[in-house]
């Protein structure tokens, strides 16, 4: 796992052993990042980063000058790393909180132009998710939630899809307000 692009290009991530993720595959998140770099300014925009796992996306943000990143994960194992790791980086802007995203957003008093989450592939809790960034309007007018999930499952139901994107056995799908 390496990151893409940006001022740390080709710097790898080496989490260690037993950290209970899966991390985003390097040609995932390339496209991913394809996409957004078509769509918006990466140093005017605020990134909240949740199931961080292993803190590759926020990593990736900072890189491209993000200045202001919020990563999240319940594992206490991740934000530990993710806080090591940002540090040997020299990433200051992001702030990491060791919370269960359930419990946080509903918390939240801030608006991000990005919200990308990457639950366990094995949640079934997504629309619970959804709808939490939603209602709790967590974005601000443009901006996007980013979900990361198997493919294969279809949002299509949900009038904030503005699109999917497939990335052989994961799909990004992007939310924004109507």
């Amino acid at each position: 796992m390496r990151i893409i692009s940006g001022t740390h290009k080709n710097k790898k991530i080496v989490p260690p052993q037993g950290l209970p993720t899966r991390p985003t595959t390097d040609f995932a998140k390339e496209g991913l990042f394809n996409i957004l770099q078509n769509r918006i300014d990466f140093e005017s925009v605020k990134v909240l980063d949740l199931f961080c796992g292993t803190g590759n996306i926020s990593f990736e943000f900072a890189s491209r000058g993000v200045s202001n990143i919020i990563a999240v994960d319940n594992a206490s194992k991740c934000t530990a790393f993710v806080k090591k790791q940002a540090i040997q980086f020299g990433f200051n802007q992001i702030k990491v909180i060791h919370f269960d995203v359930f419990q946080l957003l509903p918390k939240m008093q801030e608006k991000f132009d990005i919200i990308f989450a990457d639950p366990p592939f094995t949640m079934h809790e997504q629309e619970r998710l959804i709808a939490l960034v939603f209602e709790n309007k967590l974005l601000t007018d443009f901006g996007l939630f980013i979900l990361e999930h198997e493919t294969g499952h279809n949002f299509a139901f949900n009038p904030n899809l503005k699109s999917s994107r497939n990335y052989g056995k994961i799909t990004f799908s992007i939310f924004a307000y109507s």
